[in-house]
């Protein structure tokens, strides 16, 4: 099958979009009877705003959820041999399905995660650089936001020296989306509002308003 012809890249961005719809976060906090991450905390279904609400158990699987839908798409086309160019339309398009996810109104996460599992698939060097700058940013400040942020930038300057073209321009998409989705979570850094990682946020507080 030529998994770079206009018609199977459609079918490829269709499939791993859906994949990426599925908002772990939700489900999660359906599973554990927690308030619905969309509407509670900060508003974000995530795993970090799951955190909050509902401890690390449900937190844990929610970031395993939403890690493994970006990864799934790419890692079943690298097993069929398909290009990279292919590769990276999985990654955008599960990356895009969580951020406007089809199942759940078109409200989703930031992509953080889902992003992550995209990386490691396309390439595990880029996507492992990646993860341990977040790591080591949120084990250092508490801030999963800063963390994302300071993430994106690095995955997206990786990308230039270590991906081909097709990943470099994919992980820089994803890098300038993550970093404008967090654009009110920057607002608060600088204003220091910003909650830290395993906060229980306040019950008065409202919700992030959706991006």
């Amino acid at each position: 099958m030529d998994f770079s012809s206009g018609p199977a890249l459609v079918g490829i961005a269709i499939v791993s979009y859906l994949i990426g719809s599925i908002a772990s976060a939700v489900l999660v906090a359906r599973l554990f009877h927690l308030p619905d991450p969309r509407q509670a905390g900060s508003g974000n279904p995530g795993a970090t705003n799951v955190l909050r609400l509902g401890g690390k158990k449900a937190a844990l699987l929610t970031l395993f959820g939403d890690l493994g839908k970006g990864l799934l798409p790419v890692l079943i086309l690298r097993a069929l041999n398909a290009p990279e160019v292919a590769l990276a339309v999985a990654a955008l398009a599960a990356f895009f399905g969580h951020i406007f996810p089809v199942f759940f109104g078109f409200k989703g996460g930031k992509g953080v995660a889902t992003a992550a599992g995209a990386l490691l698939g396309l390439n595990p060097l880029i996507g492992l650089i990646t993860i341990g700058t977040w790591i080591a940013c949120a084990f250092i400040t508490r801030y999963s936001s800063l963390s994302a942020i300071l993430a994106a930038v690095v995955a997206a300057s990786s990308a230039l020296y270590l991906a081909p073209p097709a990943t470099m321009v994919a992980v820089s998409i994803m890098a300038i989306m993550l970093i404008y989705r967090h654009h009110r979570n920057i607002r608060r850094l600088i204003n220091g509002e910003e909650p830290k990682i395993g906060k229980k946020t306040d019950s008065g507080n409202q919700p992030e308003k959706p991006v």
